[in-house]
């Protein structure tokens, strides 16, 4: 089994601004603001949450699961 990684490189779409953020296990994360610009990201079309659509790395239940997309319904 591989280990789980919680740090995930957040890119907004809107100003190209990065930040590592630390993924909760427990649930996904539907919304997320933007530092920089203040943009309200929210996951794309079949993503489970912002960290899927727009992290460098999948939510912990997608890396765990393999099933992109249906880890939190």
């Amino acid at each position: 089994m591989s280990t789980v990684i919680l740090e995930s490189l957040l890119t907004c779409p809107a100003c190209g601004f990065a930040r590592l953020e630390t993924m909760p296990t427990d649930a996904c994360q539907f919304y997320y603001e933007c530092t920089n610009c203040k943009t309200l990201l929210r996951p794309e079309a079949g993503d489970c949450c912002v960290f899927c659509s727009y992290g460098s790395v999948q939510c912990p239940p997608v890396q765990e699961n393999g099933k992109h997309g249906e880890c939190c319904g």
